[in-house]
């Protein structure tokens, strides 16, 4: 009886000691094209051992995404910018078959990251392009400085940097939403580099300034600390799909729904509210006239996404982000411009109609 009692004891203290000693894993690196072979991963022998003074595990949504799995290997470029060290997170897909075609650089949107092309990419890759899928700084697994001076032209040329560095020199630029705004600036700035010009439902294609009152970047940082994943998913349910929602648009979803609860939502909602500022106080669409590229426009014609449409009144809300409209005067606008329109489709066409909008883009780059 004694030796039954002993025994028992010595099973609750065991138990004990367990739950009082928590044993982290180390973090994990983002992958890379060297970290990413098979050839150079660990053996078990090899690998670290956890122990208890281990440092403590970032979360999947920290700010750099560090649990977060990409596609496909994931790179990183340093980069000086306004006395700043930064990196800028990429993926570069070799094309699936030696090839001549021209590289594709795919720029995200806002609510995005880099990880969203990946059924773009391996499209491109297997029709035999190169395909470069940088996350802009400030957005996905790329530094997110709160101190930094954002605009379209600081993105452009630090893209433009990794582009060099990766010793590419023409190519094609594909922009969606956000990123169109910076596939146009990039375009201007680098024109003999640029030899097409893809926007996919960019936003942009008016100047809200003309009829939506300004918000500081304090109020902008307010409502991003105010966000929660049911109103993310509530945003982009009703913006982009038209209040039906598949499990295909999960990934769309996850990294914003994830950094709204994350551990550094103070450093993600100040850079978001940062580069609101930047997309409303740096319009491009009066430089469209000035584009020299073949440039097509992809729109999904029931996208009616328009920054600022709760600040201003119903009357003048219903006639901003008239995507219909707005393709067919920037087709006006810009020189050499194709326009398809994708009939019954949102925000997002490469998720919601993949087949259309993936003709549209096959056929202009052939």
């Amino acid at each position: 009886m004694r030796r039954l009692l002993l025994c028992s004891l010595i099973a609750l203290l065991q138990v004990g000691c367990a739950r009082n000693e928590r044993v982290e894993a180390p973090p994990v690196a983002p992958l890379s094209a060297a970290t990413a072979s098979p050839d150079t991963a660990p053996t078990p022998e090899d690998a670290p051992t956890a122990v208890a003074t281990a440092e403590p595990r970032p979360a999947r949504f920290d700010s750099r995404l560090s649990l977060y799995e990409y596609p496909y290997p994931v790179s990183v470029a340093k980069l000086e910018a306004q006395g700043q060290s930064l990196e800028m997170a990429y993926m570069d897909v070799a094309p699936a078959a030696e090839s001549h075609k021209l590289p594709v650089l795919l720029l995200h949107g806002k609510n995005f990251s880099g990880a969203y092309w990946e059924r773009t990419i391996a499209a491109l890759s297997k029709a035999g392009h190169r395909v470069i899928v940088p996350d802009q700084i400030g957005f996905g697994k790329s530094s997110k400085p709160t101190d930094l001076q954002y605009s379209f032209q600081l993105l452009a040329t630090l893209t433009h940097q990794v582009v060099k560095q990766l010793g590419v020199d023409d190519l094609a630029v594909v922009g969606h939403s956000m990123g169109g705004m910076l596939a146009t600036r990039y375009a201007l700035m680098f024109p003999e580099e640029t030899q097409r010009l893809v926007l996919v439902n960019p936003i942009g294609l008016e100047d809200w300034q003309r009829w939506v009152p300004y918000r500081d970047v304090e109020t902008w940082y307010q409502r991003e600390l105010a966000s929660t994943p049911e109103g993310v998913k509530k945003y982009m349910l009703n913006a982009y799909f038209a209040g039906e929602w598949k499990p295909d648009y999960d990934p769309l979803l996850e990294i914003q729904a994830g950094w709204a609860t994350g551990p550094d939502k103070n450093i993600t909602a100040r850079v978001s509210a940062l580069t609101y500022d930047m997309i409303f106080t740096q319009p491009v669409v009066h430089d469209f006239p000035l584009l020299t590229q073949p440039t097509l426009l992809i729109i999904g014609q029931r996208d009616r996404t328009a920054l600022g449409k709760d600040a201003v009144a119903p009357e003048v809300a219903a006639k901003l982000g008239n995507y219909p409209r707005l393709g067919r005067l920037a087709k006006q606008r810009i020189p050499e411009a194709r326009l398809v329109e994708l009939a019954g489709v949102g925000h997002v066409p490469q998720y919601e109609a993949f087949d259309a909008y993936w003709k549209a883009l096959s056929d202009f780059l052939r």
